[in-house]
């Protein structure tokens, strides 16, 4: 995962191997560690250091490069590199940093975040809970999203939401230190859901032993 080379490479690395052999057991390992994603990766954890706040995470979409398939479909196109992608959702709790939900993935061009968090993690949220997200999610502002920022007030509270919104950044950019989800992805898209969610276990788990993320003093009372 970490390199993503092809198949041919990396058996020659693991001192020549069989190639299909190699593949199928790579593929149960991942498997395996995205299984874990219940155990790493819970909802319920948006709730440690909870001080009142009716904002506990920060919620944005991430795009990830696939092959162009035909016909072609404006469906999977991403703005963000001129092409075809798949888009996840990631929710950080803002007190600790910690990946408290993934959803996806989901077609880039057919898929804009608010669809994504309107088709499940708003539902998730408790009563008169919010979260900090970006101009995208403007939709479902006031009342369900905290001040992307054309609704921001205040100098203060504009410098708050950019620290949010630059450490959530900095999970995204930990994800495409992985080759497999910074290059173009060359498996069938069907198995880039067991690629994503082992990273992001990896992720939140290196998070939680001795690779935190800095922190954010936020307080919306």
């Amino acid at each position: 995962m970490k390199l993503y080379l092809p198949e041919r490479a990396i058996v020659s690395l693991a001192g020549g191997v069989d190639e299909k052999t190699f593949s199928k057991w790579s593929w149960l390992f991942i498997d395996q560690i995205s299984f874990s994603e219940n155990q790493v990766i819970l909802w319920e954890n948006r709730l440690q250091n909870d001080v009142g706040n009716d904002c506990l995470v920060s919620v944005d979409g991430t795009d990830f490069r696939i092959q162009q398939f035909q016909p072609f479909w404006k469906g999977w196109y991403s703005h963000k590199f001129n092409g075809p992608g798949l888009r996840w959702e990631v929710a950080l709790c803002i007190l600790t940093g910690h990946i408290v939900w993934i959803s996806g993935p989901f077609p880039c061009g057919d898929w804009p975040d608010i669809k994504i968090f309107r088709q499940a993690l708003k539902g998730m949220l408790s009563q008169g809970e919010r979260v900090e997200a970006d101009d995208g999610y403007a939709g479902e502002c006031p009342q369900f999203v905290v001040a992307p920022r054309r609704f921001a007030e205040g100098a203060a509270r504009v410098a708050l939401t950019k620290r949010v919104r630059a450490r959530h950044e900095t999970v995204n950019k930990r994800f495409k230190q992985w080759g497999c989800l910074k290059q173009v992805f060359r498996h069938d898209p069907s198995k880039q859901s067991s690629m994503f969610r082992a990273v992001a276990v990896v992720t939140q788990l290196a998070i939680e032993n001795g690779e935190p993320l800095f922190n954010v003093n936020y307080n919306n009372m």
